[in-house]
């Protein structure tokens, strides 16, 4: 009889599969088409010459043994699920049918129900997954709406982008493409409302002394990184340029293995969310204005030639200083492999040393590899191709090496960025003179020419605390996707740019971003 191909179809072998008839009949009742073979040598025949979905086999039996068996099953096919039932409950022969990447083990006499829920586990669990969490979005999706429409402070925001978050990775693992879209379309919307907030609000954070603001990248040393050393706490901060919260949760699950989150913060970056004014204020404790006034050498503006984040570790010693602190301070900035491996290799060295800082450049570079290799573009065609890029990395990185290492010391480290990035789409014309900066989320100049109602103005830069190139110089923002294209050659700037991650503007992914605590276990 031909098998219905709609049908789930599983192999059971055992040598006593008479016996089982009534197992057998159970599950065809639920659904699955069942083909028994009564020896190994008929299974790999079978499975040599058919489809199947799942195999049960039976450990103890003449000719090839189960083990056997599976090993000849895995050279066939490698992925298929392979459930070992065996009379033996010794554990060298559990320890190799586990060895040998067996999806599950049970011990006879089995009954139809303990089958049905191993069956269950290894083929349903994703379609049950994927109902339990577009129910559960579904119920969500009304809530969320409401504390969109509803959020009138930073921190309502705060737990709203936690939640988008929550939901994208969770709805990205079940099959529903539908729900995903409309999550997205639901994420469209709490950008618009950021964006909105943050043109609303963003400068009363520093013009009105009354306003409830979030620590901003000026604070987090002092507020996140100082207390611990003061505790006497040695203490290694781990900052991954770019990183935003969904690439964070994904990561963690790996580095859960050696550390736990005692602090799982978040902070917001500062404007513009680039490098040069972001991870500058971070290590200096100050604003964009005020490291330029008051370190006037250690600054350049964005027409300026020279590499504008080349004097970090100074600015943290002097932010250190400027408050009274005498730690030992070690700084390395990682940009290639070979820096790298040097650092794995010498980190005996660095327990000498209070606070050590690592800065790593992998995602930031692996944003901008997206925008100029077309490769890299269609490796990360979206936020999740992007994602998984990024823990293909962490998993073979020296990063990973050294939080394994300073887990076996019991080192506590702090995980943070400067800024994230968003995947940009939608084309905004500006015009600018040459001396205009060249990024694509936010525009420095002083013969600026846009709409105002398609961006953040920012006239009077030190109402923000961001220093002038010019007397005459004003900022302006790209929000949510948006990204700032030239009249001239418009269609090929606009084509090269669309769908790349790019940072500078107002989102939730560039704004709102990581600074986690970390003990190890």
């Amino acid at each position: 009889m031909t098998p219905d191909p709609k049908k789930i179809r599983i192999l059971w072998t055992d040598d006593e599969i008479d016996l089982l008839k009534p197992h057998i009949l159970f599950l065809e009742e639920k659904g699955y088409s069942i083909d028994t073979a009564t020896n190994g040598s008929d299974a790999v025949d079978k499975i040599q010459n058919a489809h199947f979905d799942l195999v049960l086999l039976d450990e103890n039996m003449p000719g090839l043994s189960g083990i056997e068996t599976l090993n000849k099953i895995r050279v066939i096919n490698s992925g298929i699920p392979v459930v070992m039932i065996t009379k033996s409950e010794e554990e060298n022969i559990m320890d190799t049918a586990i060895g040998s990447k067996i999806s599950d083990y049970l011990i006879k006499p089995v009954n139809p129900k303990q089958i049905l829920l191993s069956i269950k586990k290894n083929l349903d669990t994703k379609k049950l997954i994927t109902r339990e969490t577009t129910s559960a979005y579904q119920a969500e999706f009304r809530n969320l709406g409401n504390e969109i429409n509803k959020a009138v402070n930073y921190h309502h925001w705060e737990e709203i982008y936690r939640k988008m978050v929550y939901w994208e990775l969770e709805l990205e693992r079940s099959d529903d493409s539908g729900m995903y879209e409309v999550l997205r379309m639901q994420k469209s919307e709490a950008g618009q409302g950021f964006s909105k907030f943050i043109r609303n609000n963003y400068l009363t954070w520093f013009t009105d002394k009354n306003a409830v603001k979030p620590l901003l990248s000026p604070g987090v040393f002092r507020e996140k990184i100082i207390p611990l050393l003061d505790r006497n706490q040695q203490v290694f901060v781990i900052l991954i340029d770019n990183l935003r919260l969904d690439q964070w949760r994904i990561l963690y699950p790996i580095i859960s293995e050696y550390y736990t989150a005692v602090d799982d913060s978040l902070f917001c970056s500062i404007l513009p969310t680039a490098t040069q004014y972001a991870r500058n204020a971070m290590f200096s404790g100050l604003m964009p204005q005020e490291i330029s006034s008051l370190n006037p050498g250690l600054w350049l503006h964005d027409d300026e030639e020279g590499g504008k984040n080349l004097n970090e570790e100074e600015l943290l010693r002097k932010q250190l200083a400027r408050l009274g602190k005498k730690y030992r301070v070690y700084y390395e900035k990682i940009i290639h492999t070979k820096t790298g491996k040097k650092l794995v290799e010498n980190f005996s060295n660095l327990l000498n040393y209070d606070l050590v800082v690592i800065v790593y450049n992998f995602i930031d570079l692996l944003s901008h590899a997206n925008t100029e290799l077309e490769m890299i573009r269609e490796l990360a065609a979206n936020d999740s191709a992007y994602r998984s890029l990024i823990i293909s990395w962490f998993q073979h990185s020296q990063l990973l090496d050294i939080i394994r290492l300073l887990s076996d010391k019991g080192i506590s480290v702090v995980v943070t960025t400067d800024h994230g990035s968003i995947r940009v789409s939608n084309p905004i014309k500006v015009v600018g003179d040459k001396k205009t900066s060249a990024n694509l989320r936010y525009k420095m100049g002083k013969n600026l020419n846009y709409n105002p109602r398609e961006v953040f103005e920012i006239r009077d830069p030190h109402l923000a605390h961001l220093p002038k190139a010019d007397v005459s110089s004003g900022y302006i923002f790209a929000l949510n996707t948006d990204f700032f294209a030239y009249p001239n050659n418009y269609n090929y700037y606009v084509n090269y740019y669309r769908n790349t991650f790019q940072h500078g503007g107002i989102s939730m992914e560039e704004m709102i971003v990581p600074v986690v605590t970390l003990n190890p276990r």
